[in-house]
Parts: C-alpha cells; structure tokens; sequence
C-alpha cells in the first residue's frame, strides 16, 4: 500500500466531483482538499466550502463543463437521496436523476480533448438479492429483482442500480484514454452529523438501539478511512476497471451490528424494533423501511484481490473509533 500512498502525494491532480455536496462527496472532497490537490464540486445548492463549488443542475451543460476539461478525475456521487418514500414522484427523482446526470457526464467526457483519465461513478451495494446464506463478490454475486415475496420497494432499488450501471458503462467515452469504475458501495460511515452512522447512534443513545426486525439481515459498511484509501488505490492502480465492491470484508448481521455499536456507546440496552414498528417509523419519518430490512451481505473481491489492507475490517474497532470521533466534534461544537 505503500505504493499507493506515495502516489497520492507526489502527484497534484485535479478532481472533479459531480453531486458532492452530500456526506460522501464531503468525505471525498475533505480528503483531497488536505492533501493539497485542486477539488471542484459539481452542486445543485452551491454553498461555500474549502473547496472549489460550482453550480449544475445534472441535466444541461453549462459552465462546468470547463471544469471537467481541466480534471484528471471525475467522481460522480449525483443522485437524489433515497432516504425519502417511494411515491412515484420521489421514484421519478430518484431514478432520473441517476441516469440523466450519467449519461450527461458521459456526454461531457466524450467530447472533450483531452478528457480526465479516470471515471469514477457511484453505484450501489443494494444491486444484489436479499443475501443470508453467503457473501457477494463481485466475480460471483448474484444480482436481485423480482425476488419471490420480495417487497415492491426493493425491486425498484434494484431496478434503480442496474439502471445507473447501464447507463455509466453504455454511454461511450474516450475509451481506453478514460478508464471507468463503478463502486458498489455500502453504508460509509464518518462521525459527521447528520450521516448514517450519527442516526444509528442517536438511536442507540435514545435506548432504541436494538435489533431491527429479525436481526438475521447483514449490514455491510465501509469506514470512512477505508472508503477514501480505497478510492485512493483505485487512482493509483491503473488496471483496475469496471464493477468494485466498497465494502468491509466482514458484515454482520443487524443484532451484532446494533449491540457492538451500544458496546462501542457504553449501554447495554436497546430496544428492538419489530418489523410492524419500523414499517410505521420509517412511515411516520417519510423514508423507506427497505434501508434497513433488506439483507446486504456484500464483499470486496477486487479489493483484496489487489492487496487491499482494510484498516477497519471489524467492526468492533470501527465502532469503537467512529464513536470516540463523534464525542470529540460534539464537545468542540
């Protein structure tokens, strides 16, 4: 890995990120940014930050596009978030904005010269069927749809990643002068508010956090600082293409997750959450009880292939840190 690390500082890069003004995009551009290479986020609400900030809207071109023209990376995180209901306007947003805003940076790339050397574009562990029984690579994962008893949210997920892959890998580019990756990623957790891991916690920290309905699902997951090594290696190993899973390579099942974060917290008790109670939370909260009762059993075979040293592969040690973390920003906002 060393290899890598000394690639990344030695060689100033241009990175364009189109839909990185959300927590993994922030993720990203906060890594860059400190160390020393020029970041440019593509936003449709532009707000100050540290980095450069432009405004797109996803759709049209415009004055962005001469950003892509001087990048060396592109990243593409744009998507409507999926943390709402699925009503058919918000399954409108959700898909179109995936696969529009794809198929423009496509467009983009493919008529610039010359065109960054690499294509990052964001995907999805969700992809894959409801798992229990074993682990998803992705040499040998089997993608989900139309699962008998499956719920109709859960098809539409599916239908929305295979989409967006659809979209990323049909839509011609400067190929091989611009390599493309997809990142299947799972739950990236950073201590930052308003992220995955700080509503786990505050459920935790209100005695809610116990099981979530059987507690046999397997939640997959990233930390933060695997999430941006790992897209570090991917930059700086040329070879590397088409389908990474991001993800630890030990998932969980949800009852071990919950009780290792209560663990990490210093509570010995949560509350668990039947399947009838989250249908009505996530009602009452307008998202979508498939974010947490879908199985999502997922593993890095590319990454480890290609020598990947996880500095969090357990949980038990990322909970611990993402907890303390999370203590420190408290007491110092």
């Amino acid at each position: 890995m060393a290899e890598v690390h000394r690639f990344m500082k030695t060689s100033v890069m241009k990175i364009v990120i189109p839909g990185g003004s959300g927590q993994v995009g922030r993720i990203l551009a906060r890594h860059f940014h400190s160390q020393g290479h020029a970041v440019t986020v593509l936003s449709r609400n532009a707000r100050q930050a540290p980095w450069r900030v432009v405004a797109w809207d996803g759709v049209t071109p415009g004055a962005w596009i001469d950003e892509l023209g001087t990048s060396d990376i592109c990243i593409n995180l744009a998507g409507q978030s999926v943390d709402c209901r699925y009503n058919s306007t918000n399954r409108r947003a959700i898909y179109e904005s995936r696969i529009q805003s794809t198929r423009l940076i496509g467009q983009v790339l493919a008529s610039l010269n010359p065109a960054p050397s690499l294509w990052i574009n964001a995907s999805t562990a969700t992809i894959y069927r409801h798992a229990l029984d074993r682990s998803m690579d992705e040499a040998n994962g089997e993608l989900g749809g139309n699962e008998p008893g499956a719920p109709d949210t859960w098809n539409f997920s599916i239908d929305v990643a295979k989409g967006w892959e659809e979209a990323f890998f049909s839509t011609p580019t400067p190929t091989p002068l611009t390599r493309k990756i997809a990142i299947r990623s799972a739950l990236t957790l950073s201590p930052d508010p308003g992220g995955v891991f700080d509503v786990l916690l505050g459920l935790v920290r209100r005695g809610l956090g116990g099981r979530q309905g059987s507690g046999s699902q397997f939640v997959s997951w990233i930390h933060e600082a695997d999430f941006v090594r790992t897209i570090d290696l991917l930059i700086a190993r040329e070879e590397l293409c088409g389908i990474v899973n991001v993800a630890s390579p030990n998932p969980l099942p949800n009852r071990d997750f919950m009780r290792v974060l209560r663990e990490a917290w210093g509570i010995g008790f949560g509350l668990p959450s039947p399947k009838w109670m989250i249908e009505i939370g996530t009602y009452l909260m307008q998202t979508e009880s498939e974010l947490v009762l879908k199985s999502r059993r997922v593993a890095p075979g590319r990454l480890i292939d290609a020598g990947f040293e996880f500095l969090f592969p357990g949980w038990p040690a990322a909970a611990q840190d993402l907890v303390t973390r999370w203590r420190n920003k408290s007491v110092h906002e």
